[in-house]
């Protein structure tokens, strides 16, 4: 469909407010702002959502790794030639050998569940997360048969500091003359740790591999294995390539398979925010169509005297599709970049906000965020971009086509 020069003219004066014409202006002005109102809202909160998830992906995966290799009740024996046999794959960048399991901590008369992981040393010292969240002792001191790295919010509970002597007890009981009795044994606090997620703050416990397996009876055994990848995007991938050659007795499972309640909550919640702010883009489609069967019917002696002159019923219709593409165009630009923009200073922005208004939007011991995250994909802004677009010129349609239709001589009667 070519456009004519003179329907562009025609087009952009219509747009153009006059002394008679305010309101219609008004209103058309209403609309741009509106698609831009509704693209750039949902620019910005999709970002942020991507952020919040790719952040919050992160934390869960956190100390474990994309994939866990797990064991039966009895534990993966032959390990040793598993991580070897995992260590070969193209996407497969640590693998780590655990032993995993509940303890009772207790110390003076205080008392708490646990969760005890044993790690070797030296997958602890190589651990990014583990090594940049400790927050007192040293890592150097992870070794021996009585060292515990805890968990901030743990140690608080139990009121514990570096140096502290804490008793683990174990559910597998130990076998006497007289009966059994619970597997404890003290272990002298070497680290506090706090990393993104507050589970693992205020329930995990790390204890070096050797004692974890005495510990808890798997001796020469493991729970399980944690294989870290170059991505998160090449669990399922992986998964699908070790499951064959793993033992019968083991499960391959992915961040996604250990989380799915989580991640589908996200993806849910994500999903439901897209097509609630997508309806702001609907809501300012329509008031495209409005101004524009107002400006239909403001024109009508105008419409009439270009039909007269010989404008074709396609000619007359183009005009106002022009007239609401234009509004369409300027109103998606003007808010993809107010969003990009938005996104780019959320900082300051959140900063100005919260001395305005006395408040933190996302302090850290809540959220666990030291700052808002996000996450543009082009590919979503394109989306947007062609979502207003194409209603905005879905818009234009019903009030061009009865511009087209209108009859000149009835227009001009009265007139």
């Amino acid at each position: 469909m070519l456009i004519k020069p003179f329907e562009w003219v025609v087009a952009r004066r219509y747009l153009r407010a006059h002394r008679d014409e305010r309101f219609v202006s008004v209103i058309a002005a209403l609309s741009v702002i509106g698609i831009a109102l509704g693209v750039a809202v949902l620019i910005v909160v999709m970002s942020v959502m991507n952020g919040f998830q790719a952040t919050m992906i992160n934390q869960i995966i956190g100390i474990n790794g994309h994939l866990l290799v797990q064991g039966s009740a009895d534990g993966i024996r032959d390990y040793e030639r598993l991580v070897t046999e995992i260590d070969g794959h193209q996407h497969v960048v640590d693998v780590r050998p655990m032993v995993q399991g509940q303890v009772m901590a207790s110390i003076d008369e205080r008392a708490t569940g646990a969760i005890v992981r044993g790690i070797r040393p030296e997958d602890f010292a190589d651990h990014e997360l583990l090594t940049t969240g400790l927050i007192a002792g040293d890592a150097e001191n992870f070794q021996g048969d009585d060292a515990i790295i805890v968990g901030e919010h743990l140690a608080m509970q139990l009121g514990l500091v570096v140096g502290d002597v804490l008793t683990l007890i174990a559910p597998q009981a130990t076998e006497t003359p007289f009966g059994s009795t619970p597997r404890m044994r003290d272990y002298q606090v070497v680290g506090l740790f706090k990393i993104g997620m507050y589970q693992y703050n205020a329930g995990y416990i790390f204890m070096p591999l050797e004692q974890a397996q005495i510990h808890f009876k798997l001796k020469n055994a493991v729970s399980g294995l944690d294989v870290e990848l170059s991505g998160p995007q090449h669990a399922e991938r992986v998964q699908l390539d070790l499951i064959p050659n793993m033992p019968f007795t083991t499960r391959v499972m992915s961040w996604r398979d250990l989380n799915a309640s989580f991640v589908g909550a996200l993806e849910v919640e994500r999903n439901t925010m897209f097509v609630i702010l997508t309806l702001i883009i609907f809501v300012a489609a329509f008031n495209i169509m409005s101004s524009l069967i107002m400006l239909v019917k403001d024109k009508r002696k105008h419409i009439a005297v270009l039909r007269t002159m010989g404008a074709s019923s396609p000619s007359v219709m183009r005009i106002f599709v022009l007239c609401g593409g234009i509004m369409g165009v300027v109103g998606t630009a003007a808010g993809t970049a107010l969003g990009l923009l938005l996104l780019h200073f959320r900082e300051p922005i959140l900063e100005f906000l919260g001395d305005v208004f006395n408040m933190r939007f996302f302090p850290p011991d809540v959220y666990g965020l030291e700052a808002l995250p996000s996450e543009t994909d082009m590919g979503e802004v394109l989306f947007t971009v062609g979502l207003a677009l194409g209603l905005s010129l879905i818009a234009t349609l019903y009030p061009s086509w009865r511009a087209s239709r209108l009859d000149p001589v009835e227009a001009l009667r009265y007139e």
